[in-house]
């Protein structure tokens, strides 16, 4: 019996063979592996804290400053100055209208090349699109539709010319809140389209397939399948778009200038001074800025894992 090999003891002896093992080591390739990824995204780290942290960190505390450097509430109640609470509420209702507009008409671009049945290069083509259209912003795309819809501009001129409409006698204007409202529809359409297509792939074929031989009309998958699954991504995807709306600054400013007096060009011009500077009340306006959009990203980001849930 001692010549036989004992099976039990093999697999204990060569469980446990490794002098790294019992030692509580790790093998000297998985820390260089270690070391090199996080060395891979260290870039990331320095960006976010020289660009994000510290600039939001330093905004906080000048926002209880005055401008000798001493703690003070001042600078938010003068927040709630009429012009103040009047450019906070025009931020909000652009941002709002294109963020509604833009989910609406979003959705049904993503729908219609998802669930539509048309041409196999509509898709690519409309999110190749709406890819480079969703970072088209800033003074280009001001300039774009100043030269498409202003007083003289491209479309403006063939309405007039060929339709004996006059744009700009309904009293539209590119420079008024219809007119910042629209452009900012250019970037808020792709961007919706980018991000509810991917929650329109989650809707199953086996779903309709048994929506339908259950009796189920199209409206009633809508309704009852459909519109549960979804509405956790597009409600999300509205709150995304009204963040992003509202803090823009380089189109509303290169568009409109000073005519339109919204939160983030007056926090542009107590920021860089004028006969209103006052730097610190500034802060207090991006501070309150971080707050409301703040809280759109994370009603984004709750309705978005309900919505992963829900597909699983």
């Amino acid at each position: 019996m001692s010549n036989s090999p004992n099976i039990g003891s093999m697999q204990v002896e060569t469980a446990v063979p490794l002098p790294v093992a019992r030692a509580g080591r790790f093998p000297a390739h998985t820390l260089t592996t270690g070391l090199v990824s996080w060395i891979g995204v260290m870039p990331f780290f320095i960006f976010a804290v020289l660009f994000l942290i510290l600039p939001t960190g330093f905004l906080i505390v000048g926002a209880f400053q005055d401008p000798q450097g001493h703690f003070t509430l001042e600078n938010f109640r003068e927040l709630l100055q009429p012009g103040v609470l009047d450019a906070y509420w025009i931020s909000v209702k652009v941002s709002a209208a294109s963020a509604l507009g833009g989910a609406f008409i979003g959705s049904l671009l993503a729908w219609a090349a998802v669930q539509g049945k048309l041409p196999a290069w509509i898709r690519p083509t409309l999110m190749t699109f709406s890819g480079v259209a969703s970072n088209f912003a800033g003074v280009p795309l001001a300039f774009a539709f100043i030269c498409t819809l202003g007083r003289v501009g491209l479309v403006t001129m063939l309405l007039k010319k060929y339709l004996d409409f006059n744009l700009y006698s309904t009293g539209f204007s590119v420079l008024s809140f219809w007119g910042l409202t629209l452009t900012y529809l250019y970037f808020q359409i792709p961007l919706m389209v980018l991000i509810v297509t991917p929650a329109l792939d989650g809707l199953k074929r086996e779903w309709r397939e048994a929506c339908d031989c259950l009796g189920g009309t199209p409206s009633q998958y809508w309704r009852y399948v459909a519109l549960p699954v979804l509405w956790p991504s597009v409600l999300g995807a509205a709150l995304l778009l009204f963040a992003n709306s509202f803090g823009a600054v380089a189109t509303a400013y290169a568009l409109t200038g000073s005519s339109l007096n919204i939160v983030t060009i007056l926090l542009y011009a107590q920021i860089r001074g004028d006969v209103l500077h006052n730097q610190n009340l500034g802060y207090a306006l991006a501070l309150g800025m971080i707050l409301v959009t703040g809280l759109s990203n994370g009603g984004y980001i709750w309705l978005r894992s309900r919505a992963e849930r829900g597909r699983r």
